[in-house]
């Protein structure tokens, strides 16, 4: 790495996942191998092959004062927000951002701060319920706020109006590599002084009837777990046939490490390469052969300045699908070679779905805590591992591992494929 460039550092860390409210719990859960995958029991699944999901609880929420707000115009009369005006993104993106600014001890100075995150769906929820009041004849039900409520350009945009911050607000949505696009994004910003401090990572509400419907008919999530949902998610299994939908927000304070080591703040970790390619083969399936997929690993090696010997742990995409499990091993193997056997890695997923557009910021959150607690988390649910996907997931239970350097993965839908290199700050 070049002694002049400008190093990124994570400073602060905020989570909302289907664990809770908090990042500590959300490592705790995770360390410990803990599953989040319950039966869906907020609407009926009866007519659905895959029943489980990842969700955010809403008491959760509710606990935290998510449906409070200061601002007049999304409160209804009881003081509460009204779901038609706040889509549930937007709740769990405001409560994440809070928290990572506050980890970071950022406060007063942060009316310039910048937002850049990751969305796939965006507030989906407010948008199913409106248009079953459209299409169900309730026409008066409608909700003013539907359109602006509903977009994924939204997100970034309740974040700067709920914590007054004045600077860009952008929404990257590329599926589910959002978030790893949006946190590269947000570096490189940075790196180029373009901006001084950036609020970044991802957020997904995706748990919705129509949503589960829809994965179902493409018969991409779990179905033959429904009986014991904490089983479901099983990457890199030989008994995988499926992925479980998640949902949360995993945001993050980056700022330059020398702005931050003078006014005394931790670093957890520093955002020190990213790689982006497409496959160009299939809007929903990745090509087997995975070229793009080692190249993108290689572009954020190279822009990273490290050599693969200094990678000591891998953030899997790691999804639990039959095909993605398998090629992305192979791909990992061509990048490391020899030395792929000897890189211990994990999938998150196993443990809390897959939250869609945010997944790459759970994995850069996973990686980043990681890499400063000496703890390596483990894939759960990985009892039988798949001939095909021949390498150390470490299986089931957390390991220490003082590591100097991460490498994760996410691979999506349309062909895209992005990694981020994190390094020991």
């Amino acid at each position: 790495m070049s002694a002049n460039r400008t190093r990124v550092g994570i400073t602060g860390i905020g989570v909302v996942s289907t664990f809770g409210v908090g990042r500590d719990l959300f490592w705790d859960r995770i360390s410990r191998g803990m599953s989040g995958t319950r039966a869906v029991t907020e609407f009926d699944t009866s007519h659905l092959t895959s029943r489980v999901a990842a969700a955010v609880p809403d008491d959760a929420l509710r606990a935290a004062g998510a449906d409070e707000t200061e601002r007049d115009e999304h409160v209804n009369g009881n003081g509460r927000a009204d779901p038609r005006r706040y889509a549930k993104v937007s709740r769990i993106a405001v409560l994440a951002a809070r928290e990572a600014l506050q980890d970071a001890g950022i406060n007063g100075e942060a009316a310039n701060m910048s937002v850049i995150v990751g969305s796939g769906a965006g507030g989906i929820d407010v948008a199913e319920r409106q248009y079953g009041e459209f299409f169900s004849g309730a026409y008066h039900r409608v909700s003013p706020y539907a359109i602006p409520v509903s977009i994924v350009g939204i997100v970034s945009s309740e974040i700067s109006i709920a914590l007054g911050l004045r600077g860009m607000s952008h929404v990257l949505s590329t599926g589910c590599t959002s978030s790893t696009d949006a946190i590269g994004y947000a570096a490189s910003l940075i790196r180029h002084e373009e901006a001084e401090v950036v609020l970044t990572g991802g957020a997904d509400a995706c748990v919705t009837p129509g949503m589960m419907f829809g994965f179902s008919r493409m018969r991409v999530t779990s179905s033959r777990h429904n009986g014991r949902p904490a089983e479901a998610s099983r990457p890199f299994d030989r008994d995988r046939d499926g992925f479980v939908l998640g949902e949360g927000a995993w945001l993050m304070t980056l700022e330059p490490v020398e702005r931050a080591r003078a006014r005394g703040a931790r670093v957890y970790a520093t955002v020190e390469g990213y790689g982006s390619t497409c496959d160009a083969y299939h809007r929903v399936q990745m090509d087997p052969e995975g070229g793009e997929i080692v190249r993108c690993m290689e572009i954020a090696l190279e822009r990273s300045g490290r050599a693969r010997e200094e990678i000591g742990y891998i953030n899997y995409h790691g999804t639990s699908t039959l095909l993605n499990d398998a090629v992305e091993a192979r791909c990992v193997r061509r990048v490391f070679g020899a030395r792929a056997d000897r890189v211990p890695g994990s999938s998150t997923k196993s443990m809390i779905g897959h939250p869609q557009g945010a997944s790459g910021a759970a994995g850069v959150v996973t990686a980043a805590l990681a890499l400063s607690s000496e703890i390596l988390p483990p894939t759960i649910n990985l009892h039988d591992q798949d001939p095909a996907c021949d390498l150390d997931f470490v299986p089931n239970e957390a390991r220490h591992g003082a590591v100097q350097a991460a490498l994760c993965n996410c691979l999506g839908f349309g062909s895209k494929n992005s990694a981020l290199v994190l390094g020991r700050a």
